[in-house]
């Protein structure tokens, strides 16, 4: 939250494409250096949505397949760059149907969108709220159920690849409960198609002594080559 008294820090990486949960409107942006050069934002609520931003030739819109009743997944189309390609952007949301809740948001979207992630060029990436070890708590749509799924379609986590991690089992936590070192957990994510784990060159996750005084988060980076 109060994306606008952190952008500094994160856009001193010079992103492409940033992903952003819990970012209030950008109507409240109070950073006139942002400089985006495309800017979308989802929610019911002003104060805490998703937002995505783009820079350099980058453009984002929202595809007209979008779901609102899925809490919050948005389909992109990312153009004007070296290639287009599909994003889908994710904010994993409770939600008022108890068995879908957080990763099962994330299982309903690669069903409803699971014809657009055919296609060779896709990145889905942002805050699942999931992770293996709370399978059990899912047994309609858990967490290995939707990377099983999503292996199926040949889409691959890019952090699991790149450092060869085991799903459950990760080194470097992207969440801090209550901001407390002691409380990590590994819940954000970005797979991606085989036509850019070809191209994957780094995945970075950021320290808790960086970020923690910042945010309970810390950010995942990824790297593609083009």
């Amino acid at each position: 939250m109060a994306f606008r008294k952190k952008a500094d820090l994160i856009l001193a990486h010079q992103p492409d494409i940033l992903i952003v949960p819990e970012c209030e409107h950008p109507d409240k942006f109070l950073n006139p250096e942002l400089n985006a050069a495309s800017v979308l934002w989802y929610g019911s609520n002003k104060n805490k949505g998703l937002a995505v931003f783009s820079f350099g030739e980058y453009q984002l819109s929202l595809m007209s397949i979008h779901d609102e009743d899925i809490k919050i997944v948005c389909p992109i189309a990312v153009t004007g760059g070296e290639v287009d390609f599909c994003l889908l952007a994710a904010w994993a949301q409770r939600t008022t149907d108890y068995d879908y809740r957080h990763i099962g948001q994330i299982w309903k979207a690669v069903h409803h969108y699971e014809d657009i992630l055919k296609e060779d060029k896709i990145i889905i990436a942002g805050d699942f709220n999931s992770n293996v070890i709370w399978d059990k708590n899912h047994r309609l749509a858990s967490h290995s159920m939707t990377v099983k799924k999503l292996s199926d379609m040949n889409i691959q986590s890019v952090y699991h690849t790149h450092h060869l991690q085991i799903q459950g089992n990760e080194l470097h936590p992207t969440f801090h409960l209550y901001r407390h070192e002691n409380k990590p957990y590994h819940i954000d994510y970005c797979f991606a198609s085989e036509y850019f784990i070809k191209k994957l060159v780094s995945v970075d996750v950021g320290s808790f002594e960086d970020w923690g005084k910042h945010s309970d988060h810390t950010p995942l980076s990824v790297t593609f080559n083009d």
